[in-house]
């Protein structure tokens, strides 16, 4: 028997929608604006949509966070598919569940801590090497791995967990190599994990301010941080269109996340 949803259940459901999702529709309506103007609709064009393309800083921070962020998430699920592994091996129970704990540091702790901290090793470690400027797109980009490997971890553990070892070490028993065998029989049961951190990793490296805001030096300007520096004065409609855009990329990231993760959930099923 199904369990009918309370008319109170259902109208707190659709405030929590309309808070959450409102602004970015107001954003979206007036991306589409004829006029300068950002809080009165004076027509319908696509003028703002072409005039971002225009603009070759927006294009080049643009640019730089697509590469930082595919940069991200290569090196994050390459570190964190050989973490699982090796944390799902340990045998040490203590000392398993400290690694576990320390890994969720980055994920529990506040991101302006983290990048201030950040920042100071960075100087630090610049002034131990003799080197100015030390902050860059190598400096944002450890950063960035940083906080988004728990995230990788935390997603290809589980799935971990629920595989047969024994298959692998059958695999292994009839003459096929370690690293091979964990390819051709572990890769395929791990996947979902591996691409629900991808997308995970993704997403969070492209919107990042904070972190990124500390990290960055003045010869990388990602996104966020360009759309920050316009804050300080008038803001046209052509960022509405950018934020739009940004916006409709992670929505099919996540649709397509969700999809591929229900796909796989009724193959198992189906098994």
């Amino acid at each position: 028997m199904k369990k009918r949803i309370s008319p109170a259940s259902r109208l707190y459901m659709v405030l929590i929608f309309i808070f959450l999702y409102a602004p970015i529709a107001v954003m979206t309506v007036f991306s589409f604006n004829s006029g300068t103007s950002t809080y009165i609709m004076e027509g319908f064009s696509t003028y703002w949509w072409k005039e971002m393309f225009r603009d070759t800083a927006a294009m080049e921070a643009l640019k730089n966070t697509v590469v930082l962020a595919l940069a991200t998430t290569g090196i994050s699920t390459v570190l964190g598919i050989t973490a699982s592994v090796g944390l799902f091996l340990q045998r040490n129970s203590l000392y398993k569940k400290a690694l576990m704990n320390v890994t969720n540091i980055p994920m529990m702790n506040p991101e302006i801590v983290t990048g201030i901290s950040m920042m100071l090793l960075f100087v630090f470690a610049g002034a131990l090497i003799n080197v100015k400027e030390v902050l860059g797109f190598t400096t944002i980009l450890i950063a960035h791995v940083t906080f988004c490997l728990p995230y990788v971890i935390l997603n290809v553990m589980p799935k971990l967990r629920q595989f047969d070892m024994n298959i692998y070490e059958a695999a292994v028993d009839l003459g096929c190599k370690p690293l091979h065998a964990f390819f051709k029989v572990v890769m395929p049961e791990i996947m979902n994990g591996i691409i629900t951190g991808c997308v995970m990793s993704f997403t969070l490296s492209l919107d990042d301010f904070i972190i990124s805001y500390f990290t960055n030096g003045p010869s990388f300007q990602t996104l966020p941080i360009y759309i920050f520096s316009l804050t300080k004065k008038r803001v046209k409609p052509d960022m509405f269109a950018l934020s739009t855009l940004m916006f409709l990329v992670i929505l099919a990231l996540l649709v397509a996340m969700n999809v591929a993760q229900a796909r796989a959930e009724k193959k198992e099923g189906s098994k």
